[in-house]
C-alpha cells in the first residue's frame, strides 16, 4: 500500500466553533470519522489540527508572520492515511467532516524519498 497526505482546508472563519457543546460535537465528529479509517486499517499517521498562527519563511531568509488575515482559506490539518490507489485515498476523504462546513481535502501521494 501507497501512503497518502489529507490536508484540510476551509474558511478560516468556519473553522472556529463558537460554544463548548459546538467543539465537542465537531470533535466526535472527526473521531468518529478517523476511527472508521483506522477501523480499515488504513490509518498511518492520525495526524492533527495546525494552530492558527505562524511564519513564512521566504527567499532570501525573510521571514513573515502568517498565515494572513486577508486569505479566505486556511489549511486547518492533515492526516495520513494507506491505500492502494489515488482514487481509493479520495474515497476515503469523502466523509471528512470538514466537507459540511464548505472546506475541502487535498489528497497527495507521498513519495518515498
Amino acid at each position: 500500500m501507497k501512503e497518502f497526505l489529507l490536508v484540510f482546508r476551509a474558511d478560516y472563519k468556519s473553522m472556529r466553533p463558537s460554544t463548548a457543546e459546538e467543539t465537542k460535537a465537531i470533535m466526535d465528529q472527526w473521531m468518529n470519522w478517523i476511527s472508521g479509517i483506522a477501523a480499515q486499517n488504513k490509518l498511518s499517521n492520525p495526524g492533527s489540527s495546525l494552530a492558527g498562527a505562524g511564519k513564512v519563511v521566504r527567499p532570501d531568509n525573510v521571514i513573515t508572520d502568517g498565515p494572513y488575515a486577508e486569505i479566505k482559506e486556511l489549511i486547518g490539518g492533515y492526516t495520513i492515511v494507506k491505500a492502494d490507489t489515488l482514487e481509493e485515498a479520495a474515497e476515503l476523504a469523502k466523509d471528512c467532516p470538514i466537507l459540511e462546513i464548505g472546506g475541502n481535502v487535498e489528497v497527495r501521494e507521498i513519495n518515498k524519498m
